[in-house]
């Protein structure tokens, strides 16, 4: 088949790029013909809040992804739709996570299905943001009308969804694949010397960029319980602060826990990842709401276990108990998982069944379930 995938993609940064272009590789290496539509312009500078929006790293090889797309211009919306219209492609997969973004795909996707023959299948990683605005209960509306399909990564999502869907359109889900594009796992040895820690101690990592629904300041307070100090564990941050960090900064100061707490607050690039997880005996993820998260299949690529809060879809992928921790989203609940892992001396047996439970995150069930999704739609 000849798929195009519109979305975010190189020079663009991030853990969405990176699921797309790895969707992009599983997709030919069942035997299709794929591009990649990404953008001249993601968003304005203005409502980004991170420091940059681009990579340094090199462009994936083998992908051809064209930059076509303005968010911000109306007419260029319409002027890529009809240029995809005329590759005539089977599927054109719309990865889609924002409202912002209701307007430019939705208007794309109408210019795409003048030609009755292109399926175009959204793949939702959000339906609706973590921080609704007003904008949020209109614009889906007119992107989720252009699709005559839907995939996501959670069930949670599908509901999600249906809010916003009257027509009853096909509708998959498969679970979030495991990122396996930032290499081998790194021995704590080796890992800690890189990053300057202490090759004995105890480290418990958060990663990725800091937004407040991800809950770092619970984890923080978890970290000023003196049990957890008295075990000799320290935090590691590791990530862009997407907002300002001066609150977490200042809880840190009130509970006198600046030496257990290691901040290493740029993002990190692809390279060395594997350093931070390869540091680490456990990976938190206090979300205070979620769908599902990208963190989660890092941590299983690299088999550390995992801290995961009860929200969104985070409890369907981690087996509590088996794998990592399952708690509510308080700091007490925190504390007291994160002291069991260490008295219970719970790493080895939960690494053990890691190895077991990721082989369910598999690429091709995520191109199965798009495909299946556009036959279904095809059908209508």
């Amino acid at each position: 088949m000849h798929i195009v995938i519109v979305g975010t993609a190189h020079p663009y940064r991030g853990g969405l790029a990176a699921f797309n272009e790895r969707l992009a590789l599983q997709f030919q290496a069942e035997g299709h013909d794929v591009e990649m539509y990404t953008f001249t312009l993601q968003y304005p500078s203005f409502l980004f809040p991170g420091k940059s929006q681009f990579t340094d790293s090199p462009a994936p090889a083998h992908l051809p992804i064209k930059r076509r797309i303005n968010s911000c211009n109306p007419f260029n919306w319409i002027s890529v739709g009809r240029e995809i219209r005329k590759k005539k492609p089977d599927v054109v997969v719309f990865a889609y996570w924002m409202s912002f973004m209701a307007p430019c795909f939705g208007t794309i996707a109408r210019h795409i299905s003048r030609d009755k023959d292109i399926r175009c299948i959204a793949l939702v990683h959000n339906m609706l943001p973590h921080d609704h605005k007003a904008i949020d209960r209109y614009l889906p509306f007119y992107f989720v009308r252009a699709m005559h399909g839907f995939t996501t990564l959670s069930e949670a999502v599908i509901a999600d969804i249906n809010h916003f869907d009257h027509a009853d359109k096909p509708k998959t889900w498969a679970p979030h694949p495991i990122y396996d594009h930032y290499g081998s796992l790194m021995d704590k040895a080796t890992a800690r010397h890189e990053l300057g820690l202490d090759p004995n101690g105890r480290y418990v990592l958060f990663f990725g960029f800091i937004r407040d629904y991800k809950g770092l300041d619970l984890l923080i307070d978890a970290f000023g319980d003196p049990r957890l100090q008295d075990l000799g564990v320290k935090l590691i941050v590791a990530g862009e602060f997407y907002g300002s960090p001066q609150p977490y900064l200042d809880r840190i100061r009130s509970l006198d826990i600046s030496d257990i707490v290691i901040l290493h607050n740029d993002y990190i690039p692809d390279t060395r990842v594997n350093l931070y997880f390869g540091a680490a005996d456990i990976v938190a993820q206090p979300y205070k709401n979620a769908t599902q998260s990208g963190v989660t299949q890092v941590a299983f690529h690299f088999e550390k276990p995992m801290l995961v809060t009860n929200v969104g879809g985070l409890a369907e992928i981690v087996p509590d108990g088996k794998i990592g921790y399952v708690v509510e989203p308080n700091a007490q609940a925190i504390t007291d998982a994160l002291i069991d892992f260490y008295k219970s001396q719970r790493e080895e047996p939960f690494t053990e069944a890691l190895r077991q439970e990721k082989t369910k995150y598999t690429w091709n069930r995520m191109t199965a379930a798009v495909l299946k999704a556009a036959e279904a739609a095809k059908r209508r």
